[in-house]
């Protein structure tokens, strides 16, 4: 691959590699939306993804064609997605030129901008818009995008050793933001002085993006995410990992108006405020850091003055009571954001998905964006 794509292609193969699971959407469109019509998931073994880094290309590719052998996908071609520190977002201001000779110069004005060096990275870029300064100065800005190349070919070297193509490789927030916010935005939910957040809380890494208008004008990956949230529990009780994402997901944070604290039926009553505790501390932690992200994006434009909503998804995000504990954080309105919203799912798939519904974003924008519109 010589470039990041941010354009459609003819895959309606969304593939997303995660640390836990590997999914596959394949999507065709349908009146105003889309139909799926392919759907798989697959485990990845623990240690061949850390923190969106595939670190075992055997162990993946082996996960990419159990999947296409359990779900009997359709097509090769695939689109897949990248998140991980190792990609880098920025949005920057650069005098106006036309774009073929943005082309030309982008290669130069990058190294200004990303902390890798540009002879070890794949750029690619989108032109948002342009406008004039106070003096008179025609400017442009520009979305760009710098991923590792060695993660790259990782990624590329799974998926072709399960005899894929690769048509696209996109940016793994903007395949979220696609999903939930549909493919061309929300923008006329988004009013002047106002932007949208996304949080998307996987197992081993959390996407926090910023839309404004309907694009998505920065990004930021964190390693707080719902793995920390079961390793804590697993700490402080003792637990095997397994153990403690079970007592995670049955006893959840407590009711953050107060209310008597209810343990379930099958879990021992003693047990349940020590999960709660583990859990509240670690929450409020990765709070503080989505706070810090959407800080620092206020402090860099002079458009917002504040994120009125934030869209809230990702298996992580499936945690008893988060949302409520986030909208206190944060101060501001969240929910639950539903990749499905713009999706037909046939009978026959619909108990596999739906309960998968908070986990498939990034596969269902990575399929949307696979489809020319």
């Amino acid at each position: 691959m010589g470039s990041l794509s941010f354009g459609s292609s003819s895959s309606t193969v969304g593939l997303d590699i995660g640390t836990d699971h590997v999914r596959a959407v394949q999507l065709r469109p349908a009146g105003a939306g889309f139909a799926l019509t392919g759907y798989g998931a697959v485990e990845v073994p623990m240690g061949a993804v850390v923190e969106g880094e595939i670190v075992d290309i055997d162990a993946v590719t082996s996960v990419i064609r159990e999947v296409w052998r359990r779900s009997g996908m359709r097509g090769k071609d695939v689109s897949i997605g990248v998140s991980n520190q190792k990609v880098i977002v920025r949005l920057i201001d650069l005098p106006f030129m036309e774009r073929a000779e943005l082309i030309g110069a982008i290669q130069y004005q990058a190294q200004d901008y990303i902390p890798m060096a540009i002879e070890e990275s794949i750029l690619d870029f989108q032109i948002i818009g342009d406008y004039m300064t106070p003096s008179d100065e025609h400017m442009m800005e520009v979305l760009l995008v710098a991923a590792h190349r060695d993660m790259i070919s990782s990624t590329v070297a799974a998926v072709e050793g399960a005899g894929l193509r690769l048509s696209q490789i996109d940016v793994s927030s903007f395949a979220i933001v696609r999903s939930l916010m549909g493919p061309q935005g929300m923008s006329d939910l988004d009013e002047s002085g106002f932007a949208t957040g996304i949080v998307h809380i996987s197992s081993g890494i959390t996407n926090i993006a910023v839309v404004e208008k309907g694009v998505p004008r920065f990004n930021r990956i964190s390693s707080l995410a719902g793995n920390q949230f079961t390793q804590a529990v697993a700490n402080v009780l003792n637990l095997t990992f397994d153990e403690a994402e079970r007592l995670k997901i049955a006893v959840g944070l407590p009711d953050i108006e107060g209310g008597a604290p209810q343990s379930p039926p099958d879990v021992d009553p003693a047990m349940a405020p020590i999960v709660q505790d583990s859990l509240e501390r670690e929450v409020n932690k990765f709070i503080a850091e989505v706070r810090r992200s959407l800080d620092y994006y206020l402090t860099q434009t002079s458009q917002v003055r504040t994120i009125q909503r934030i869209l809230l998804t990702g298996s992580g995000a499936q945690l008893k009571n988060l949302a409520s504990y986030l909208e206190k954080g944060l101060q501001a309105q969240v929910v639950i954001g539903d990749p499905l919203a713009r999706v037909q799912v046939p009978a026959n798939l619909q108990q596999q998905v739906f309960a998968d519904r908070m986990g498939s974003a990034t596969a269902i924008g990575l399929a949307m964006g696979g489809i020319e519109q």
